[in-house]
């Protein structure tokens, strides 16, 4: 049995009334403003019906798109594993750079990453390979003019308890909320850091800190650097309102070119972001720690 429905329209100062079943083959013979009503409320069906349906598509097209598509590549089965491993090494050759937020799919495997004994043996490695370069590589004159650069977060101190709260990456930064972290001055060392820190001082070298921390942070920076062990740097350069206008890099790099005009030899920087090593005025070798987490430009 057929719904039904009363129908009302006005035509000429008259007016009529219909009941009867929507799909009547007598329906045709009534007014034409009948038949419009009849088609749009259809039509309203319709559009209804298909935009319920696409709401419940999309969510199933996104997370589809960097997983299930992507299960079988070349005849590779590819996990979810595989491929937040593979997104993690590619931000660290550098070939994935600009990220603004880690993959949603990725932020646990980063997690874990950033809490393991890979990230802690990865790094470790890399700060041998600096005093194995500066073993055998460098001619060191101990004259006060050799220097070392080291970047400060995530290279000397560890903002990994912050990031755990923002998914590892996984959450748009706040400048603001880290900043305000930041100046509570409760970030642990890096131990390999601190090794390697203080390995440098005892070979005579410079040591020189150079940071994209705005200014204002200095009095609550140097407080954290001291508490955790780091000690007796030759200088800690920081941003200040102009150094606020360019990028990262080219900032960092012009500290680098000041540093070399007063006659320092750099022979090495230690950073976790490209920016902190990339650019002019850059010195003999530089070295890179690990960091999924986010990308400094």
């Amino acid at each position: 049995m057929c719904p039904q429905t009363h129908v009302t329209w006005s035509q000429s100062g008259s007016t009529a009334s219909i009941k009867g079943c929507l799909w009547s083959p007598f329906i045709s013979h009534y007014s034409p403003h009948f038949m419009i009503i009849l088609v749009k409320k259809e039509m309203g069906r319709a559009l209804c019906f298909s935009f319920v349906f696409l709401c419940f598509l999309i969510p199933f097209t996104i997370a589809d798109w960097n997983i299930l598509n992507q299960k079988k590549r070349n005849g590779l089965k590819i996990s979810l594993k595989n491929y937040c491993e593979s997104w993690r090494m590619n931000v660290e050759l550098h070939n994935i750079r600009d990220f603004e937020v880690v993959p949603e799919e990725c932020t646990e495997y980063i997690g874990k990453y950033a809490r393991s004994t890979q990230y802690s043996v990865d790094s470790e490695r890399t700060t041998d390979e600096c005093l194995v370069y500066l073993s055998t590589s460098c001619n060191l004159k101990k004259d006060g003019k050799d220097a070392w650069i080291f970047d400060i977060d995530d290279t000397l101190l560890s903002t990994i308890p912050f990031y755990k709260n923002n998914l590892y990456g996984g959450k748009k930064l706040n400048v603001t909320a880290l900043e305000e972290w930041m100046s509570k001055g409760k970030a642990h060392a890096l131990d390999y850091s601190l090794r390697l820190f203080n390995d440098l001082k005892s070979r005579g070298i410079q040591i020189i800190l150079v940071s994209a921390r705005r200014e204002y942070l200095r009095s609550a920076t140097i407080d954290n650097l001291v508490n955790v062990g780091y000690h007796g740097w030759t200088s800690l350069v920081l941003r200040d309102a102009a150094d606020e206008l360019v990028s990262v890099e080219k900032y960092k790099s012009g500290v680098r070119k000041q540093l070399t005009s007063n006659g320092y030899r750099i022979w090495g920087i230690l950073g976790d972001q490209y920016s902190s090593i990339k650019g002019a005025s850059s010195c003999t070798r530089t070295f890179k720690l690990p960091n999924p987490m986010y990308y400094v430009a």
